[in-house]
């Protein structure tokens, strides 16, 4: 018999039919893997900061090296360039990037320098040189030249570097440490040899 003329018959339809379930529910099975497979994977969102002549990427708890830089000199600068005027507007500004482990501790600095700045009358501005990312440590810093200057006073220039560790959390960026220091980068390369030169000056 041809397959036609089978198919034309009750035994025909009736394996028709269970063909066409079998294909139904594999194809149910395909779909609802699919889309298991989809919820589970993470997804990585690629940005084109106006301040990038690249792109950075980021996914829920993570990020490139360029997002952290382009948030470490963000952050630099905003703490770096501070006046009586802004100095309240500062910390507003970066309260909502603080990790909970930092937040007291840094609020309470940035306190009590707002209260200085605006005692003596003082205006800050930092003028970064280089923005680095360390991969090992996964800390960002950001070095630079930091002025300094009273209402009636010469300007005070010294080397400033700012060194952070950013983290993501749910796509946003997450400061969870900070350190501010008048010197070149601490970085691993360069902590290794100040040890080595303080063993060697040891007798």
């Amino acid at each position: 018999m041809r397959w036609s003329d089978f198919l034309q018959t009750w035994d025909g339809h009736e394996t028709e039919n269970r063909f066409s379930r079998v294909v139904v529910i594999g194809l149910l099975v395909v779909c609802v893997i699919t889309s298991l497979a989809a919820w589970r994977t993470e997804r990585s969102i690629i940005l084109v900061p106006p301040t990038l002549t690249q792109e950075v990427e980021v996914t829920r708890s993570s990020a490139s090296s360029e997002f952290k830089e382009s948030w470490g000199l963000y952050m630099a600068e905003l703490l770096g360039n501070t006046t009586p005027a802004n100095a309240d507007f500062l910390k507003v500004a970066i309260e909502p990037l603080l990790a909970p482990d930092i937040y007291r501790s840094v609020l309470d600095a940035m306190t009590d320098q707002i209260k200085a700045i605006k005692m003596d009358r003082v205006a800050i501005s930092f003028t970064p040189r280089h923005v680095d990312y360390e991969a090992e440590t996964n800390k960002v810093f950001v070095s630079g030249e930091l002025k300094s200057q009273g209402p009636s006073s010469k300007p005070d220039i010294k080397p400033r570097t700012y060194e952070f560790i950013i983290a993501v959390k749910n796509y946003r960026p997450r400061l969870e440490f900070i350190d501010v220091y008048p010197d070149s980068p601490r970085t691993l390369d360069r902590l290794k040899a100040m040890q080595g030169q303080t063993r060697e000056a040891q007798p």
